[in-house]
């Protein structure tokens, strides 16, 4: 399987960069076993031939959105009907991260509401509030987006466009947008050298870009 392109990302990475559990995460993506049967993934992860759980780019941009509907306890079965409405309606594996559901999300989460949830949260669907004003504003900002409508790169900084999270480069792991180096061996030079200045000595870039790449892993770690 070629695995350039793609991203990859553990599955406590993934935690790190979603906030979802570990093992949700692997439920979500592949599937779990209880007592009354099996538990299908939400929908088939970018390198499901792998003999481990890695989680790919798309596979990032999505958990983000379905983190953020159950943050705001709308129900598993909910977010399943509206993930296969969705392919349904675009034509892709990734629906939720897909530009068009930022124009027609709303209607087939309703939907999806109608059949699947509870009464107190259609009315939650009817006034909009969990998707206009929760998970369109919160998660699709930082997302850049091809001509198809996919999301292709994510910069997790707000109003900023320093770090950036990018398929094709680093296997997916944050890099500094403008000079392609990785954030956390950035921060891992500047914990041996402990000076800034060195730091960007030895990978050429700018003092700023140094503090940059500590400000962030400090926060994700």
């Amino acid at each position: 399987m070629k695995l350039t392109g793609i991203g990859l990302y553990t599955l406590q990475e993934a935690e790190k960069l979603t906030g979802a559990q570990a093992r949700d995460v692997s439920r979500w993506l592949f599937g779990h076993t209880f007592k009354d049967g099996v538990g299908a993934p939400l929908w088939t992860p970018q390198l499901a031939g792998l003999d481990t759980k890695v989680v790919g780019f798309r596979d990032l941009m999505e958990l983000r959105i379905v983190q953020a509907f159950r943050d705001h306890n709308v129900p598993l079965r909910v977010i399943r009907a509206a993930i296969d409405g969705a392919k349904t309606m675009f034509g892709t594996e990734y629906p939720f991260t897909a530009h068009r559901f930022l124009i027609d999300g709303q209607s087939i989460f309703s939907k999806a509401l109608q059949e699947h949830g509870d009464t107190e949260m259609l009315d939650l669907a009817k006034r909009n509030w969990v998707f206009k004003r929760i998970v369109r504003p919160a998660l699709y900002t930082g997302i850049e987006f091809a001509d198809n409508g996919q999301a292709t790169r994510w910069f997790p900084l707000k109003r900023s466009k320093a770090i950036v999270f990018d398929p094709e480069i680093a296997f997916g792991k944050p890099v500094l947008t403008d000079y392609g180096v990785r954030t956390e061996i950035v921060a891992e030079a500047f914990k041996v050298e402990k000076n800034k200045r060195t730091v960007a000595s030895l990978f050429d870039i700018p003092v700023a870009a140094v503090d940059v790449s500590i400000r962030y892993e400090r926060t994700t770690a």
